[in-house]
């Protein structure tokens, strides 16, 4: 970006300010009134404007664009507003604000009602110095153990990509610079914070995290805060006064009874709280004499047990206080993990409003229930009150009936959040996930159909939320919990969509066949040809991303199976079957056969649906170009493109397409030698919401095209992010990152780096998955890197060699254009006289592929010193953005100038 400010347009303003907020394009499209094909446009220009790589880098630019101030130092998203004034605490204040200047991680650590929250609230507030680039409060009580991640991302503000765990996203959102994260409220799944928090440090050194929790953590490095009760004859007894006088404002009382009553209740801030609730109708000598007779009974012993007591005692002894109505109230609020609104206590407590409000206000003024004010008023039970709750629930019989009624409010509450998916529906789904979370982890296993509306609505606001990993196990648990089997099936059609967006085709293909076993069992043959079909498709079209391969003739079995299942003159099972016999009967994978493939497309039209047709096309595509015919796929990709704005991008079913609709339309403007659409593809990929961000496959597609445009610097940044991240995925098998490791080696031979270089040209084996014939459909392009970074350097030791493995017959390849003219150009260098007559060759290349017509003009002027043919070059590498090949080409030009 240089010294000068980026100039955007007011607009850009709007919807960078928006992807700030973590909007999806069609989430801003909605929130500005224009297309997502117009946001699309300009997410790529703020991409290009800005420098960055994808769309989590604008968000973070995001915060200090639009006024040109910088961010507020160090917000915490997500740290709840004080209500009321804190009291004492100075000395653990001071030492907690001390450890986190240099410690990593540091524990608050003590028994419930301690007062660790408030604690941990008031440092977050002081010590937004230490911590300019914020970070997130992050509330864990009401979350189960396999959603600690979800809950920091949604704090956060970020989201899940495809073959990335969730932890990585949070680091990088982290990494930006010294940042806090508060996780309150550990103690219920220490492993699973545990586990979190030593993950997230490991991967960032910039984070540094506050924990709360009765129990430590035990990670190496923990620093321990203890957070003990408040001491006698201060802090306690000004606690005590304080929240009296905001019961009434006229309380007077001997301060000696004060103190006692404060003796009696350890100190404990919770129950000084709960006593001080209470001075207003009984007074404190009143207080003292029912409290004290209740707590007698609990006497005995010294130390953590007894404070525990003490803190029971007051929680029985308020409930006690209560009337039928409130004790009513208060047990069936403890089916709440979380806040709610008082929608959700109307329907789960089986209360009206008015009388649900009416209960719920005399028991915050008890300081049993805690309000939350904002847009929509929310209530909370904290957890040792809750605790004691659903005791009560327990004991009254009622809890089977309550939950059901929770489990229902749940499954309404999903689907009304699905529909539609615009405006603030992410913010209104952070706010209830964990509690829709827990009623599932809750429900009785085996078949139910609330449980099983709640797990399918999970599903998709997961996905589109992007925790895809989150989407996926809810699609299992649908399946589970499906009342029928035709329910089980498609919940298992979409665990497999699911799978393959994560690039997770093994277990795609295992929950396709899944999907084709329980639509057998529900007597549905085309769900079931339908998902046989798919499976077969799967593997042939996409066979270098299993790790194991799937042998030819069990997919022609499945085949054959789905053919007897369906009834071909169904139009959806024809198109499947017709589509899946094309990627499989070619002679040899990723070879489909091209009159099948005009059958497939033919049949998938009679669906209308884009995502069969696009499917189809791609036979197509892929038979065009594995012969030669490079324009042809180069048409047949842009009329894949021009389908994507008819695809769901939040229904798992349309995302597959999607993915491999912009990877094979990049790829076949770079084999045509059309950069302009090879680079408005990539920046077009790169906006995507989903795809935009994943760490290496979006930037896999975009370094070819800037190496050929001359951008060398740029696509070696991308090429760094792209191996970091992809190692850190595990290494999975990724054959589409091939071409991309290629070109890296070819940008470092340009820059004159042979080391690097030969470090790059030696990773292609680890990425390219499975051992399969397909992969030496790649070998033209080893030789044109080879051959090009000869031309450049002038190294002609084996400029026949490299011409000869040039023009070595590779079946199916599509990068020969771009071997036969380097491996040329090199040969007319080195004056090989059997350079010449491989123009012909060259002319028809350049039929196919315009870099290769740019360079067989270059060719053209080396051997014949024609300038008309070094002026055509030159006007060839302009039209095509290439500017290090136009600027080699001019210093062949007399005097370095045309």
């Amino acid at each position: 970006m240089g010294e000068q400010p980026v100039e955007v347009s007011a607009r850009e303003a709007e919807v960078l300010a928006l992807l700030g907020l973590r909007l999806s394009n069609a989430q801003i499209s909605g929130r500005l009134h224009v297309s997502v094909r117009t946001v699309e446009g300009h997410v790529s220009s703020l991409l290009r404007k800005y420098g960055v790589a994808g769309r989590s880098e604008l968000a973070g630019l995001a915060e200090t664009v639009g006024d040109g101030a910088p961010p507020p130092l160090g917000r915490l998203a997500g740290l709840p507003a004080a209500r009321t004034s804190f009291i004492g605490r100075a000395g653990e204040r001071d030492a907690v604000v001390a450890a986190l200047r240099d410690g990593r991680l540091v524990t608050l650590l003590g028994p419930g009602g301690v007062g660790k929250t408030r604690l941990a609230m008031v440092v977050g507030e002081a010590v937004t110095s230490l911590f300019p680039f914020g970070g997130a409060f992050v509330d864990l009580a009401p979350v189960g153990a396999g959603f600690v991640a979800q809950t920091a991302a949604e704090a956060l503000g970020v989201s899940e990509r495809p073959q990335q765990p969730l932890e990585d996203t949070i680091a990088e959102r982290l990494a930006r610079g010294r940042s806090l994260l508060i996780l309150d409220n550990c103690e219920h799944l220490l492993d699973a914070a545990a586990d979190f928090a030593e993950r997230i440090q490991s991967a960032c050194p910039q984070a540094t995290i506050l924990a709360t929790s009765r129990e430590r953590l035990g990670l190496p490095g923990e620093q321990v805060v203890p957070v003990g009760p408040l001491p006698l004859a201060s802090d306690a007894e000004r606690l005590f006064t304080d929240r009296a006088l905001a019961a009434d404002p006229g309380h007077a009382a001997d301060p000696a009874v004060v103190a006692d009553l404060c003796a009696r209740l350890d100190g404990l801030p919770l129950a000084i709280e709960l006593a001080a609730a209470r001075s207003a109708s009984l007074g404190a000598s009143g207080l003292l004499t029912a409290l004290g007779d209740y707590l007698r009974l609990l006497a005995g012993g010294r130390g953590p047990a007894v404070r525990h007591r003490s803190l029971r005692g007051v929680i029985g002894w308020s409930h006690d206080l209560l009337d039928e109505e409130e004790r009513t109230l208060w047990r069936r609020l403890a089916a709440f993990n979380g806040a709610f609104d008082l929608a959700a206590v109307s329907a789960v407590c089986a209360v009206s409003p008015a009388a649900g409000a009416d209960v719920l206000g005399r028991l915050v003024d008890k300081s049993l229930v805690i309000h939350r004010r904002g847009p929509v008023s929310r209530w909370r039970l904290l957890a040792t009150i809750r605790a004691y709750a659903a005791e009560q629930l327990d004991l009254s019989g009622e809890r089977a009936e309550v939950q059901h009624r929770h489990l229902e409010w749940a499954a309404a509450t999903a689907a009304a959040l699905e529909d539609p998916l615009d405006g603030r529906w992410t913010e209104d789904f952070d706010t209830v996930a964990a509690e829709l979370r827990a009623a599932l982890a809750s429900a009785p296993a085996g078949p139910d159909p609330v449980s099983h509306r709640l797990a399918r609505s999970l599903s998709r606001l997961a996905y589109a939320r992007r925790f895809l990993r989150e989407s996926l196990d809810h699609y299992r648990c649908a399946a589970e919990h499906a009342p029928t089997a035709s329910a089980a099936a498609d919940a298992w059609r979409s665990a497999a969509d699911c799978a393959q967006v994560m690039h997770d085709t093994g277990q795609a293909f295992e929950s396709r066949l899944a999907s084709a076993g329980a639509a057998r069992t529900a007597g549905d043959g085309n769900a079931q040809a339908v998902a046989l079909a798919r499976a077969a498709e799967l593997a042939g079209r996409f066979p270098a991303t299993f790790r194991t391969e799937i042998p030819g003739e069990r997919l022609a079995g499945l085949l054959r199976e789905a053919a007897g299942a369906g009834d071909p003159a169904d139009p959806v099972v024809a198109a499947h079957l017709a589509c899946a016999a094309a990627w499989n009967n070619g002679p040899c994978k990723l070879a489909p056969d091209p009159a099948l493939g005009e059958r497939a497309v033919e049949a998938a039209r009679a669906t209308a649906d884009p995502v069969l047709i696009s499917g189809a096309l791609d036979a197509l595509r892929t038979a065009a170009a594995t012969s030669g015919r490079l324009r042809d796929a180069h048409r047949l990709s842009a009329e894949r493109l021009a389908l994507l704005p008819l695809m769901d991008a939040d229904d798992p079913y349309s995302a597959p397409e999607i993915d491999d609709v912009y990877g094979g339309a990049c790829a076949d403007a770079v084999a045509a030698g059309d950069l302009p659409a090879a680079l408005a593809t990539a920046r077009r990929l790169l906006a995507d919401d989903l795809l935009g961000d994943h760490p290496y496959l979006s930037a896999s597609k975009v370094i070819p095209a800037l190496v050929l445009t001359g951008d060398l610097q740029e696509a070696l940044r991308y090429a760094v992010t792209m191996w970091d991240s992809w190692r850190r995925a595990g290494c999975p098998p990724t054959f589409g990152m091939t071409a991309a490791v290629q070109f890296t080696s070819l940008a470092y031979g340009l820059l004159g780096d042979p080391e690097l270089s030969a470090r790059w040209r030696a990773r292609v084996g680890a990425v390219s998955g499975i051992p399969n014939p397909f992969q030496t459909q790649l070998a033209p392009l080893a030789c044109f890197v080879d051959a090009r970074i000869a031309v450049h350097t002038g190294d002609l030791a084996d400029a026949a060699g490299h011409l000869e493995r040039a023009f070595q017959y590779v079946p199916r390849a599509r990068y020969e254009p771009y071997a036969h003219a380097a491996a040329v150009e090199l040969a007319v260098m080195a004056e090989l006289p059997e350079a010449e007559k491989h123009l012909p060759a060259l002319e028809a290349d350049a039929g196919e592929n315009d870099w290769a017509g740019a360079c067989l003009e270059r060719v053209k002027g080396r051997l014949y010193g024609d300038r008309a043919a070094l002026e055509a070059s030159l006007a060839g590498w302009e039209r095509l953005g290439a500017r290090f090949e136009h600027a080699r080409t001019l210093l062949l030009c007399p005097g370095g100038d045309l």
